[in-house]
């Protein structure tokens, strides 16, 4: 309606004509704007998701279920190294005395 109405108001439109052409253009820009605004915090979004994503499997190795773990598992082990050890030799040298 407005291009038929730009198209009507010729080289020479009223008042009343470019009012609405100006509005028209601010509409436009505005909305130009707004569009920007919105893919902008959308890509901001996007790139959040993203990094969030990178630093979960970066960290997986140190915070997975499994890995928390294996990782208790060998402190474990490696504790109980040093009792295991006494606990045999003194088992070992009992047995001899009797």
């Amino acid at each position: 309606m407005r291009s038929a109405r730009m198209l009507a108001a010729g080289v020479n439109p009223s008042a009343r004509d470019r009012r609405e052409f100006e509005r028209m253009g601010t509409e436009k820009v505005l909305a130009f704007w707004e569009s920007m605004n919105v893919m902008g915090l959308e890509m901001a979004k996007a790139q959040q998701r993203y990094a969030l994503f990178a630093l979960r499997q970066w960290w997986s190795p140190w915070v997975s279920p499994w890995s928390v773990a294996a990782s208790a598992t060998k402190v474990l082990e490696k504790g109980l190294g040093p009792v295991h050890k006494r606990v045999s030799a003194n088992a070992r040298r009992l047995r001899k005395i009797r």
